[in-house]
C-alpha cells in the first residue's frame, strides 16, 4: 500500500513540474507566432475565393 502512496506523490510531482515548465513557456514567449502574420498577406488572395455566380435558370413553357 505504501507503494501506492509513493507512486501518487511522484506522479503528483511530475505534473507540477511540467505544468510550471508549460507556464514559464507560454509567459516567455514561446508560443508567439512571429512569422505567420508577416507571410499571411501574401497568400491572402488565395484564402478568400469568391463565390461563384448563380445563374437562375427558369424553365418557360406556355
Amino acid at each position: 500500500m505504501s507503494v501506492i502512496y509513493i507512486l501518487l506523490t511522484i506522479s503528483i510531482l511530475v505534473a507540477i513540474i511540467f505544468f510550471v515548465a508549460f507556464i514559464v513557456a507560454v509567459r516567455s514567449g514561446q508560443f508567439d507566432d512571429s512569422y505567420t502574420p508577416s507571410v499571411r498577406m501574401l497568400f491572402e488572395d488565395e484564402l478568400v475565393k469568391e463565390k461563384p455566380k448563380s445563374t437562375i435558370k427558369t424553365n418557360k413553357t406556355n
